[in-house]
């Protein structure tokens, strides 16, 4: 996340998370007496956000540890206290970055996710980033079952520059991989990225349709897929908890897009995702443009959450 313009529209992006219980957080942490009844207002309110059980309890008994210098200072030393301690978690978990210098070529990118979250937008984004740097890049159209898809990656890579591979709608999307991979190749391509199907109603049919294609990507490239990107929606907040379950549970997933921040006031269902499931945040969008969508930076993200700095 670089750049204070990308900084203001995070601020901007989270105004509902924060007026959702951020502002309520601060509120007790302003007038109330310190006590368990506090902290018992402070676990419903983190709840009610969607942070998740496990992250909640975490932040709950971290704030419970301190110990409030004085009457004046208990808003600020626990609210830093909660600050801090959210940073901690977010940087809990390794994550990667997009270097401009790739280790392996072509690398490999897969992306998970069901329908309606953005994901093939998502992937016309990281191409343009990836042009930006200079990067030849490759589409993969494996999200054979929708039209619409193929359509919408053809004008994200019209728009940005990038050549795609396609089969006809209802291909099998093993097969539109392999070809993707064996023509990144040939053409030299610094970066392959792969759309996918989801239709998470048929989830035994998906998982297996995505084993094969991490089969296929794996015989035909050593240490391919080099990521594995799901790609969340954040306003749908307990459901994208049980979407990055579901592909876990069968797929080696490296990280997570999460988008739609500006659209919630329950923008700590990222925080809830990361400590539960122990998969990074990888980018986070809060809107339509390219721009919108950033690498996941834990500092800068909980200063625009409570509209303050840190430093």
């Amino acid at each position: 996340m670089e750049g204070g313009s990308f900084l203001q529209r995070l601020r901007k992006g989270l105004a509902k998370t924060r007026e959702g219980w951020v502002q309520k957080l601060e509120g007790i942490f302003q007038s109330r007496q310190w006590d368990e009844e506090a902290l018992a207002a402070m676990e419903e309110i983190l709840l009610s956000a969607d942070v998740g059980v496990k992250a909640t309890q975490k932040l709950i008994d971290a704030i419970r540890r301190q110990s409030p210098k004085g009457e004046q200072d208990t808003k600020q030393d626990l609210s830093l206290c909660l600050q801090q301690e959210i940073i901690s978690m977010l940087k809990g978990t390794e994550r990667g970055t997009m270097a401009p210098s790739l280790s392996e070529s072509p690398w490999v990118i897969l992306f998970l996710g069901v329908n309606g979250v953005g994901k093939t937008t998502t992937i016309g984004k990281v191409a343009a980033k990836h042009r930006q740097l200079g990067k030849k890049v490759l589409l993969v159209a494996a999200d054979t079952f929708r039209a619409a898809a193929m359509e919408q990656l053809e004008v994200w890579g019209q728009r940005v520059g990038a050549e795609i591979v396609k089969h006809q709608a209802g291909a099998d999307p093993a097969a539109v991989v392999f070809d993707g991979l064996h023509a990144g190749k040939k053409r030299k391509a610094d970066v392959v990225l792969i759309d996918t199907a989801g239709r998470l109603h048929t989830k035994i049919h998906l998982v297996e349709e995505l084993k094969k294609i991490r089969r296929v990507i794996a015989r035909e490239q050593v240490g391919a897929p080099h990521e594995t990107l799901l790609v969340l929606d954040a306003t749908t907040g307990q459901n994208a908890f049980q979407q990055a379950r579901v592909f876990k549970e069968s797929l080696d997933i490296t990280g997570i897009v999460l988008n739609k921040l500006d659209g919630t006031a329950k923008g700590g269902v990222i925080v809830g995702i990361q400590e539960e499931l122990g998969i990074p945040v990888q980018y986070i969008g809060v809107g339509e443009e390219v721009d919108d969508l950033q690498p996941f930076d834990p500092t800068r993200f909980v200063q625009a959450l409570f509209d303050n700095s840190l430093e």
